[in-house]
């Protein structure tokens, strides 16, 4: 029998513009849940509008306009699986 992977459940709370993305963004990056090449990507994208602080947010903030303002507008569940 293979091994079973860990669920867990988190939620994020916080004021506006208080990370709340980008620090579920970097939690699911040093978990395994996404991998290099595409943090690099993000962090490329990212610097090319001026918001290169903005790479882990990208994890979840995939809609134009959530990027172009610099705040996440679709709220939803994310399942990420971890290595």
């Amino acid at each position: 029998m293979g091994k079973e992977k860990l669920h867990i459940n988190i939620v994020v709370i916080g004021h506006v513009d208080s990370g709340k993305s980008t620090t579920t963004g970097h939690l699911i990056y040093k978990c395994g849940g996404i991998d290099k090449r595409t943090i690099e990507k993000f962090e490329k994208e990212a610097a090319e509008m001026g918001k290169g602080s903005f790479k882990y947010a990208w994890v979840l903030d995939k809609l134009k306009a959530e990027r172009e303002r610099g705040i996440t507008i679709d709220i939803s569940l994310k399942i990420v699986l971890l290595i």
